[in-house]
């Protein structure tokens, strides 16, 4: 037989106060989670060591209006380019640790704790990683009237022609040197290095044919290749990309060990507070996962990061081990 009203038990005030302060805070909890220990109360800047339209650039401002609206404040891109990238980095190991400085740096930052033999910051004491936000394979293009059409014609070629096969490069000690330097010493091929101040000169040299190899991101040469403008070889990572699927990997072609790629990662000075430092990789995390972001980021040939600090942390190591044995081999300096 159902209970009359008079029988059910009636709620003490505790209870009822109980509930209602219960109520207020699941509807609070949104407002609180984007302003977590009252951070942040102020504008974040997002330093970029580089001029802007690049990689890294694109990179940070894929992410910005996603950060303004996850954590309610607005954020700022401060371009701050020059000598490869280490003015930029060492205004974010010089900010005030309170988080609202961050840096968005890409594979030169692991290669120059070992490409400069002095910096004005120590990556290790200075800085601390916040997260991977996401790897960009290098992709190697060739003149269309070269006389090889594959990654194991080049070799042979470049074996049978000492000398005579020339690659070009972004600069000294950038991502594009540092991975054709590791497939000339994993080919045992003897090419000539030209550099260029940008990839732009070196992409019209090697439409004219002036050199004959060259690396670069996924989103310099899609366009290229889709235009017949160069030949497309190969893309140096152990999987395809979704934008190049008829490009094979030099992993494919033989090369078991051969990967190169550029990324973007963020970055804050040393001493932000942990929990600021979890929060931003939660969120940039969140944004480069989402699946609004994933046609984004695939149209530019990149593989979404994520992940903690601690993963991102581990990641740099292993970058700055892997590139820096390669400057010490090759005898790579930044002049």
């Amino acid at each position: 037989m159902p209970s009359s009203p008079t029988s059910l038990v009636r709620p003490s005030r505790r209870q009822v106060l109980s509930a209602a302060v219960g109520s207020v805070a699941s509807l609070a909890a949104p407002a609180w989670a984007q302003n977590a220990g009252g951070w942040p109360n102020k504008p974040i800047r997002l330093i970029v060591p580089y001029t802007p339209g690049g990689f890294t650039d694109q990179m940070a401002r894929l992410i910005q209006n996603g950060l303004q609206t996850r954590l309610g404040q607005t954020v700022l891109i401060d371009n701050k380019p020059g000598a490869g990238s280490v003015i930029g980095v060492e205004a974010v190991a010089k900010s005030a640790p309170d988080g609202s400085t961050f840096g968005v740096v890409i594979a030169a930052y692991a290669a120059n704790n070992t490409l400069y033999p002095k910096l004005p910051y120590d990556a290790r004491k200075d800085l601390t990683g916040v997260a991977l936000m996401g790897v960009s394979p290098l992709v190697a293009a060739v003149p269309l009237d070269a006389p090889f059409k594959t990654a194991q014609e080049l070799i042979r070629y470049a074996k049978a022609n000492p000398g005579k096969v020339s690659y070009g490069s972004s600069g000294n000690g950038s991502a594009v040197h540092l991975t054709t330097e590791l497939f000339k010493m994993q080919t045992g091929a003897y090419m000539v290095h030209i550099p260029y101040r940008g990839a732009a000169p070196a992409l019209t040299d090697l439409i004219g044919g002036q050199i004959q190899l060259f690396f670069d991101a996924a989103t310099g040469l899609i366009n290229m290749g889709k235009q017949g403008k160069v030949r497309l070889i190969g893309v140096a990572s152990d999987r395809r990309l979704p934008v190049l699927p008829d490009v094979p990997t030099f992993v494919e072609q033989g090369f078991k060990n051969f990967t190169g790629s550029t990324w973007a990662g963020m970055i804050a000075p040393a001493g932000t507070p942990r929990d600021i430092v979890r929060r931003m990789s939660e969120e940039v995390t969140r944004i480069v996962r989402s699946e609004e972001m994933r046609p984004r980021l695939e149209a530019m040939g990149t593989f979404p990061g994520g992940g903690t600090p601690e993963e991102f942390d581990a990641f740099i190591a292993a970058e700055t081990s892997k590139w820096g044995k390669v400057i010490r081999e090759a005898k790579v300096t930044p002049d």
